[in-house]
Formats: structure tokens, sequence, C-alpha cells
């Protein structure tokens, strides 16, 4: 599965108005606390991977996240399953994998069509909104749609940002 996400800096009201008028949805919010790992056998930051666990509501997942594949987005291979959260910490600390930061943010979820429209507050950088769709084949096409739907809702894509939250917090 190939996860294509675009990230831009907005403020959050006027984007939420916009995305409500084309008739999104909201799902939900969510607590997030994301703790990532780096590994003892290559560094991530350099390799352009991610090993994260994400807390929310009780409930913990386990993601794997590969490199970028593309120079204008944040495309790349996803794996993400459910864990139980202190089994995955002690396994993972076990097999010599170490924290590299913690990314704690609210996030209001809506959806529009296949297009999951993600608010981030992020504690310690602000706000941020996040388009992302979920795709097997055609990966360009579905880009391409994530960057016009930005513009539906007043970003452009040379606003788009690359840099993780972590990556932000670390600078």
């Amino acid at each position: 599965m190939i996860e294509i996400e675009i990230k831009v800096r907005a403020e959050h009201a006027p984007v939420k108005d916009r995305v409500v008028k084309l008739g999104a949805q909201k799902v939900r919010t969510e607590d997030h606390v994301d703790v990532y790992y780096n590994s003892p056998h290559r560094d991530f930051a350099k390799t352009d991977e991610a090993l994260r666990l994400r807390s929310v509501d009780g409930g913990t997942c386990m993601t794997y996240k590969g490199k970028k594949l593309d120079e204008v987005s944040k495309m790349r291979e996803e794996f993400e399953t459910p864990v139980d959260g202190v089994a995955a910490r002690g396994i993972i600390n076990a097999l010599g994998f170490f924290e590299s930061g913690v990314v704690k943010k609210m996030r209001d979820i809506y959806k529009y069509d296949d297009i999951t429209i993600c608010f981030d507050n992020v504690e310690g950088l602000g706000e941020f909104v996040e388009v992302e769709l979920v795709a097997d084949s055609d990966v360009e096409a579905h880009r391409e749609k994530l960057f016009a739907f930005l513009e539906l809702i007043g970003s452009k894509k040379e606003d788009s940002i690359r840099t993780s939250y972590l990556e932000m917090l670390m600078d």
C-alpha cells in the first residue's frame, strides 16, 4: 500500500469552512502521542524511514514508513497494525531500537470522497492541514488529485511541506 500525503501549514478555521462547504464530513477528533524509534542497524533520519508507535484513545498502532518516493509530496510505502503498546515498546527496546522523539498533536479528521483531511494542531509547531489517499496503483494521478483538492481549499502545490513533524521539532 502506498500512502500519498500532502501537508501544508494553514490556519484551521477558514480551511474547515471551505471543506465543509465542499461537502466534507467530520469523522472524529483524536489526541495523538507519536513515539518515533531509530534503528541500531541504520539511521532512519539518513535513510528517510520511520518506525512509530502511535497512541490514540487508549489504543496503539505500530507503523513503518518507507522512503519518500517523489520530490513533491510525502508519498511512501506504509505498513500499520494495531499492537499492545506495552508489549510493542518492550519488543522494540529489546531489539535495540531507541526512542528518537515524540510528537503530540490534536487531529480533527474529515472525509471528502476518498480523501482524508486532517487538521493537526501540533504541540510546539502550530496548525497544519494534511490531505491523503491510499493507493495500490496510478499513484501519480492520485497525487495530482490531492494537489487539485488543496487548490480548492486555498493552498498551492508549492506550499507542500515534505518535512515530518518530528524533523521540524528536532530542528
